[in-house]
């Protein structure tokens, strides 16, 4: 969502390599040009809203340090040290790495009430978050692989 101070197609993204929050054209693409410029999967998940199977992402298992970004646009989302094994199958995270750059809304798709993270750049579906998560937060964002891309720390 904009903000009133926002300029038009503009959105506040925090950025991890300047420690700020910056205004950053919003992504927005014709369902034809994302479908062109994402692998099948990708689309499908990030694009549709669809969920990859538990325990297939390249990222559930995964425990490099660096950053996971946005596999649509390259928002910075989250931080490995954030990551937990939530033993769910999916990318666990306690929190992202700024409330500015996910949108949250609510999902009341296959007669569940959970509550939907969206990337706020370009629109993204990411995953959900729930409120079983570990200390401090208590949050689980609960993120498809297909949805996020990752640059490794050195």
């Amino acid at each position: 969502m904009e903000t009133a101070k926002s300029p038009p197609g503009k959105v506040p993204i925090y950025s991890v390599a300047t420690g700020k929050v910056e205004l950053v054209d919003r992504v927005v693409k014709t369902d034809a040009e994302w479908r062109k410029i994402l692998d099948p999967v990708t689309y499908g998940v990030a694009r549709k809203a669809g969920t990859e199977p538990a325990f297939t992402g390249k990222y559930h298992a995964w425990h490099e340090k660096g950053l996971y970004r946005c596999a649509c646009c390259g928002t910075d989302l989250f931080l490995s040290e954030t990551k937990f094994e939530s033993g769910t199958g999916w990318p666990s995270f306690r929190a992202p790495v700024s409330e500015k750059n996910v949108e949250l809304k609510r999902d009341l798709t296959y007669g569940m009430v959970r509550t939907e993270v969206l990337c706020a750049r370009c629109g993204a579906h990411l995953g959900h978050v729930f409120d079983d998560g570990p200390p401090p937060t208590h949050q689980r964002y609960c993120m498809n692989s297909a949805s996020l891309s990752f640059v490794k720390r050195e």
